[in-house]
């Protein structure tokens, strides 16, 4: 159903060609499965070895069947260098691995497999590559963030007073399923793959996690301590809803927030603030906008209206309002003070500030936007304001 256009795998190799070409090495070896369908569109154990000119060769473990006149069965990576001489390629003098992903021993090992050559760190080219999207991977995420949409407009319907957050994350997985999600929160960095999502209820909206995410939770086991942790939905208190928008290969992203019957007014006036965030940023965006300014514009409104001490949250304050999007849920570019990226055409980033209130919840919203020469396009149309259950 997503296979790879022939065009838009051409269109990706050349971009690759140029990276390696540029850098003076022989070769570019891809290992994460990620990378390995950006440019081929399908997942395999194994080596795809790329020149700077000519077609990948792809050097294959598992599945066995994948044939064509490109693919070449191994075993072991020892088998590189005699299946290229047979190809008649010599073995490469320099080259460029994903250094951020594979391990200290595959790497060593596939390094001395081709002979010892000097190697490279090719993984952040790939993210900057991957971080100016086309036609084709915008529309994938436009299809993500419909049938993303869908699913969230059927929260209210699932939920069932005396409820637990865990409970009510059941019946929207099952709904998330039934309409195509295939599960894994695709991340990039260690330990940072999550099944399904997250939801914050009441207090665990301030308990921290070691995952990399806007907030945390404590989960309901220690081997994944993010989101809900079983606490009761109770009335006063706030459902944050971060469930993945993993309908297609290409993901959005989005949050939204729910009160259980009702909220205090300081629920509804930080909600809004989030949502007045969005308004800002959309408003005053143009074309080379520093990312980092739009940290700066969502810290400043949340001071001025004397929500700092809550502002992506407590115990734990993430120092980030956003992220770009794509095959990973955090791809460049990053919305925050350091951030050296601006916004360029192409580019598709969720935003999410958010703030945490102790004794009430999370609130905020998430939007995913996809940058055009004139305006940001929100994708992710759903109802934004603080929902009553």
């Amino acid at each position: 159903m997503y296979r790879l256009p022939e065009q838009e795998a051409s269109s990706r190799l050349d971009k690759l060609q140029q990276i390696i070409a540029s850098a003076g090495a022989d070769a570019c070896v891809i290992t994460s499965p990620v990378n390995q369908y950006y440019l081929q569109g399908f997942l395999f154990d194994g080596y795809c070895y790329v020149r700077p000119e000519g077609d990948p060769i792809l050097f294959i473990k598992r599945p066995s069947n994948i044939t064509g006149e490109r693919v070449r069965s191994i075993r072991k990576p020892e088998q590189i260098p005699d299946l290229l001489l047979e190809a008649g390629l010599t073995p490469p003098k320099r080259i460029l691995i994903e250094a951020d992903q594979l391990t200290y021993n595959s790497a060593t090992r596939l390094q001395a497999a081709l002979g010892m050559p000097e190697t490279g760190n090719i993984s952040g080219e790939l993210r900057k590559i991957r971080m100016v999207k086309s036609t084709y991977e915008l529309d994938q995420m436009r299809e993500s963030a419909r049938v993303h949409a869908k699913v969230y407009e059927l929260i209210p319907s699932l939920y069932r007073a005396g409820m637990t957050d865990v409970e009510l994350q059941i019946e929207i997985e099952r709904q998330m399923r039934l309409h195509g999600s295939v599960g894994i929160f695709r991340a990039f960095g260690e330990n940072m793959d999550i099944f399904m999502g997250s939801m914050l209820a009441g207090d665990n909206a301030q308990a921290p996690s070691p995952f990399d995410y806007a907030l945390g939770g404590a989960g309901i086991s220690p081997l994944l301590p993010l989101g809900a942790n079983g606490t009761l939905l109770s009335p006063g208190t706030t459902l944050m809803v971060d469930m993945a928008g993993n309908y297609r290969p290409y993901m959005d992203d989005m949050t939204r927030t729910f009160a259980i019957e009702h909220a205090p007014d300081l629920a509804y006036k930080a909600h809004q603030v989030s949502i007045d965030i969005h308004k800002a940023i959309i408003e005053n965006f143009h074309v080379g906008t520093a990312c980092a300014s739009l940290y700066n514009v969502a810290e400043e409104m949340a001071e001025e209206n004397g929500l700092a001490p809550y502002f992506m949250g407590t115990v734990q304050q993430a120092k980030f309002i956003g992220h770009g999007v794509g095959l990973e849920i955090n791809e460049p570019p990053v919305l925050s003070p350091r951030s050296k990226e601006t916004l360029e055409p192409g580019m598709a980033f969720a935003l999410e500030p958010k703030f945490v209130l102790p004794g009430i919840g999370a609130v905020g919203i998430e939007n995913t936007y996809i940058v055009h020469n004139d305006r940001l396009e929100n994708i992710t149309l759903c109802e934004e304001a603080l929902i009553r259950l």
